[in-house]
């Protein structure tokens, strides 16, 4: 996992060209007006998912992780507590949905907040559980680029 500012992302474009072209994609676009959805970068290689939600609570939630993508989970506005664990044992909950590249487990280690202007950068074996309340529910909007592994 690595958390930092956006400010700070260049430092990343070593991790592959796929995480170059992802962050270059939020430094060079504005996306508080872009509309929720999907959009793409790199084809299925890098692309964009623009969300915009209410934070829950934990109970609401199940941790997550991937086989294929890597996560590079950014925030536009608001703040939000992201659940965090390695891969190691954890009870699976709901199996692997390979269209969706996507396994739920039953726990976490500890929580972390994100906010507005950072990110957070998740690799198969890192679990996360993002868009959960930091005090009290607030409306977050988040970009997720899904970097192909």
């Amino acid at each position: 996992m690595v958390l930092d500012k956006l400010e700070n992302a260049a430092r990343y474009f070593s991790l592959g060209k796929g995480f170059a072209k992802g962050f270059k994609y939020l430094i060079e676009n504005d996306l508080t007006s872009h509309e929720d959805g999907r959009y793409d970068v790199d084809g299925d290689n890098v692309f964009v998912l623009l969300s915009s939600y209410k934070t829950k609570s934990p109970t609401e939630k199940m941790p997550e992780a991937h086989r294929k993508y890597a996560d590079i989970q950014y925030l536009i506005y608001g703040k939000e507590n992201i659940g965090y664990a390695h891969l190691n044992g954890q009870k699976i909950i709901k199996p692997y949905s390979e269209e969706k590249d996507i396994i739920f487990y039953d726990e976490v280690s500890f929580y972390f907040t994100l906010a507005a202007g950072s990110f957070a950068v998740f690799f198969p074996g890192d679990l996360h559980m993002p868009g959960i309340i930091s005090g009290e529910p607030e409306e977050v909007k988040k970009v997720v680029v899904k970097v192909k592994l």
